[in-house]
């Protein structure tokens, strides 16, 4: 990993990509990118225009990274676009995610793509994705996380992911208490800020939603397919988002229903079938597992919640634990095998250090974790998959399961 953009620019030049010709809005955040990317783009194709999509990580395979107008690029297109960036690159060096990033700015500008919703992959200001302007940003949430890359408080991570913003164009905020960062750096950059609960707002009812911005407003809106109380906060920065491009992409309320309904992502609290329940969630940090918690809590399970737990050894294992209090009743700890991935000693001896007293048993991978979960749970238990990308596209991988555009 290397930050910066020197390399994209150069790259990007050479290919005439600076200026795109696509739409693209911009979605940076700690917590809820993906998630808010899926809503984006399931709008923005109900009302039949020529969408793409580029997130990151993927689960099972590289191509759901790239989307063009719902479907995962296919290894021919993405070879291609491969080709056409290293023909380009010359001599510049290129880590791993910006030639992704290249290849999919390429190739959405191959087939036509009319916007492009794009997913920060770290930070903002650096980040490759940053390469070029956005029309709309988007920042959902600020959290701690990548603290050796980002800085060590919300501060320094919220100036950071401002970093997306631009001058004269809009830029969205759902971070209900974000850093002063954020306002500090739409400033300096002369963006046009909407915050969450001050510029933009939600009205919760029984049946559905409202949204609000000045004299705009969208009532009867359906809550999101995505589940959690936080998805609702995603759901107003993409609406905000469509609102603000209506002028060059008009939508109608039947277009932002439908999109909000059928957007769906791989392992945002992904329910699977049949019994036992069982729900994978990449939740990977404090902040995203105790939004996991508390939909959890939402939504109690009849008997007991057996949770299959692997992360990676630099993220906070014990604060990410210590979220789930009260809610996990076993849990089955598993290594990953991957060069950053902890070992299941390694989580336990975490786990006792943030003070879990339910049972911890230890696995040598996902997928031993997840067999003996199941084969421990009643039809009334629920089986809760969470803690890396790793973790859920392990089970997504042996299900057969590995899009990332499915629910």
């Amino acid at each position: 990993m290397e930050l910066g953009l020197e390399r994209v620019h150069a790259v990007l030049e050479q290919m005439d990509l600076r200026r795109p010709g696509f739409c693209a809005v911009t979605v940076a955040g700690t917590n809820g990118k993906g998630s808010t990317v899926a809503m984006l783009e399931a709008c923005l194709r109900a009302a039949g225009y020529k969408v793409g999509a580029y997130t990151s990580p993927h689960l099972v395979r590289y191509n759901e990274r790239v989307r063009l107008d719902g479907r995962a690029a296919t290894d021919a297109e993405l070879c291609d676009a491969f080709a056409r960036v290293e023909a380009a690159r010359g001599a510049t060096p290129l880590t791993y995610f910006e030639f992704g990033t290249l290849a999919a700015f390429d190739l959405f500008r191959a087939v036509g793509t009319e916007v492009a919703a794009l997913e920060v992959g770290l930070g903002g200001r650096l980040d490759a994705v940053n390469g070029i302007d956005a029309d709309a940003a988007i920042v959902t949430s600020i959290g701690i996380d990548h603290t050796s890359w980002l800085g060590p408080d919300r501060e320094s991570i919220g100036r950071e992911k401002a970093g997306v913003f631009r001058a004269g164009r809009p830029a969205i905020c759902g971070d209900p208490a974000p850093p002063a960062s954020i306002a500090a750096t739409a400033a300096a950059v002369g963006a046009d800020l909407l915050l969450l609960d001050r510029d933009f707002f939600i009205e919760r009812g029984a049946d559905g939603w409202t949204w609000r911005h000045g004299s705009r407003v969208r009532a009867g809106l359906p809550y999101p397919a995505l589940r959690g109380d936080y998805q609702l906060r995603n759901a107003a920065c993409a609406v905000t988002a469509l609102e603000l491009l209506s002028g060059r992409f008009p939508l109608s309320q039947a277009h932002i229903r439908a999109g909000l309904l059928n957007a769906a992502i791989a392992g945002r609290f992904q329910v699977l079938p049949g019994a036992p329940v069982r729900v994978l969630d990449v939740a990977h940090n404090p902040d995203a597992v105790r939004a996991l918690a508390a939909t959890l809590r939402q939504q109690p399970a009849g008997g007991k919640t057996l949770a299959v737990f692997g992360m990676l050894k630099d993220k906070d294992i014990a604060a990410s634990a210590r979220a789930m209090e009260g809610v996990v009743d076993r849990w089955y700890v598993a290594t990953l095998h991957t060069p950053r991935g902890a070992t299941a000693d390694e989580i336990a001896a975490a786990l006792a250090r943030a003070g879990v007293t339910a049972p911890v048993l230890a696995h040598a991978d996902v997928i031993g974790a997840y067999d003996a979960a199941c084969r421990d749970a009643d039809a009334r238990d629920r089986v809760v998959v969470f803690g890396s990308f790793h973790t859920v596209g392990d089970i997504l991988s042996r299900l057969g399961r590995g899009t990332a555009h499915g629910g």
